[in-house]
């Protein structure tokens, strides 16, 4: 027996994505505390959580301001109680024209956008959309090289009165040792300081810290102490995963809070059982295995195909064919990505289901450059 299983189940087809409020809201408060009690200094990525019912918890909780990667997304947000969100992806062409309808279609919240240089700023021109200069902390995934400054100043003085501040994504400090990625952490913090330091016009906000970087910037004091709010950005910490749990102290008290349930489906040798809940159910992005098995340390997911998930039993009783597995997703947040529907299970009972809002993306034809809404997947003529 294990805490996330289920009591009416007779009727859930699986694979099935489940989430647990009451552990959200757990997550939600260890985040917190965390953050010295102000939810002011949370801006979770929103790429997690999905559903416009966990992003209007966290709103219910104070958590107003969040950050995304798609139009999707930021929709969702919008509506779901968010005040101030940054799409934090560099979008031009049409996706910047889709923004910029977004916005209008929402004047009460705040939006801004990243840029990496000067001719990025044109699209944003009289939108009254927010400008955060997007500073490379060795990522190398997008942005200007935090060594820089000259480029990154440049950004900062032709955005003009839309600049709010910097943007300083370090998800590639994920060292095993906790102590070793704070070290490596605060070299780079020191570096973004310098960079503050550089700026010859008022920053109203520095960004930074996806989950494993997360506690580093909690523990950097001149974050604190500066002319700037300082928000960190971790969004997995909101339904955790095994990854996560292993990165992140188990005095924290974060717990997975989003599984897939999966049936077993056949014995095909006699220590390996398959259920379905393969890479179109559990993403397989952050390598095999993929998930571990709830309460059941003893089984080894194997590779997964499309719809299979080979798991090995070390040890213990074999499921028999039609027994259910509770899944902890490797990475979370596209394995949500995965699903249309989320079964929201409190008190141990799968109370109701509740629309993956913010999956996938737009309608890719889009009639924004006219002024009309993209058209939604009923009414695109095939």
């Amino acid at each position: 027996m294990t805490p996330y299983q289920i009591e009416n189940v007779e009727a859930l087809l699986t694979p099935a994505l489940v989430i647990y409020p009451e552990i959200v809201d757990r997550n939600i408060a260890a985040t917190l505390r965390l953050l010295g009690g102000d939810a002011n200094r949370w801006r979770p990525h929103l790429k997690t959580a999905k559903l416009g019912f966990i992003m209007n918890r966290l709103a219910q909780k104070g958590v107003v301001n969040a950050k995304c990667s798609t139009t999707v997304e930021l929709a969702a947000a919008c509506a779901s109680g968010m005040k101030d969100v940054l799409l934090a992806y560099a979008v031009v062409g049409a996706n910047a024209r889709r923004v910029r309808q977004v916005a209008e279609q929402h004047p009460n919240v705040r939006i801004s956008v990243l840029v990496e240089n000067v001719e990025q700023i044109a699209a944003w021109a009289g939108s009254g959309i927010g400008i955060f200069v997007d500073v490379n902390p060795g990522m190398d995934r997008t942005g200007i090289s935090q060594d820089g400054t000259a480029a990154i100043l440049d950004v900062v003085r032709a955005a003009g009165p839309q600049f709010r501040g910097l943007h300083y994504y370090d998800g590639h400090m994920a060292a095993a040792s906790l102590e070793e990625r704070e070290k490596l952490a605060h070299k780079g913090y020191d570096r973004l300081m310098e960079i503050v330091a550089a700026v010859d016009v008022p920053i109203e906000e520095v960004i930074t810290s996806g989950t494993p970087a997360f506690p580093c910037a909690a523990t950097y004091a001149p974050f604190a102490a500066g002319k700037f709010v300082h928000r960190a950005s971790p969004g997995t910490v909101v339904y955790s995963d095994a990854t996560s749990i292993k990165q992140l102290p188990s005095e924290w008290g974060y717990q997975p809070a989003a599984l897939v349930v999966s049936t077993v489906v056949s014995h095909p040798k006699p220590n390996v059982i398959t259920c379905d809940a393969g890479h179109k159910s559990v993403s397989a992005d952050a390598g095999v295995p993929t998930c571990s098995v709830a309460g059941r340390a003893d089984m080894i997911p194997l590779k997964p195909s499309e719809e299979h998930l080979p798991i090995e039993v070390s040890g213990g009783a074999v499921p028999a064919i039609g027994e259910l597995l509770y899944l902890i997703p490797r990475h979370v947040c596209p394995t949500v990505n995965n699903f249309d529907d989320a079964v929201i299970v409190e008190h141990g009972r799968a109370s109701r289901v509740e629309h993956v809002t913010a999956r996938g993306h737009e309608v890719p034809l889009t009639l924004a450059a006219h002024g009309a809404a993209p058209p939604t997947r009923d009414n695109v003529k095939h």
